[in-house]
């Protein structure tokens, strides 16, 4: 009798901890679909500011970023655990310039870094995103 005790109470603090994991993993579960407000200090010191769409589809990202004056699509975004990617790509003066973003998300913050090329050579920049509550 004492043996199947011990069996059950094995059993259910298996099924406990098995449990409890299951629901972490749900709270940690990233809503990135949404409206994000993003700033990133330019090599002037002036911040700029931009909006980023964003819609989340298993590990796919789409959407836009809109800033001065035009919208860009967001091309190869991935999603992989808190961690985000993507590239767009702008014109300036009549040159295309594709900008890559990788960031990582915590509750409603993206932190990370964009990288482009300015006259052949990389320039990275730190920028952050701030998700906008949703329109009710």
């Amino acid at each position: 009798m004492q043996r199947i005790l011990k069996s059950i109470t094995q059993l259910a603090v298996c099924l406990l901890l098995t449990l409890g994991f299951a629901a972490r993993a749900e709270e940690k579960k990233i809503d990135l679909t949404g409206t994000w407000k993003s700033s990133y200090t330019n090599q002037d010191g002036q911040v700029r500011e931009s909006t980023i769409k964003l819609k989340a589809e298993g590990d796919s990202l789409t959407g836009t970023v809109s800033g001065r004056n035009n919208d860009a699509t967001i091309e190869q975004g991935t999603i992989k655990g808190d961690e985000i990617s993507f590239q767009v790509t702008r014109e300036f003066g009549g040159n295309k310039v594709v900008i890559k973003y990788s960031g990582k998300v915590s509750g409603d913050t993206i932190k990370g870094k964009s990288e482009s090329q300015r006259d052949g050579q990389p320039v990275t920049r730190d920028w952050v995103a701030k998700k906008e509550p949703a329109a009710k």
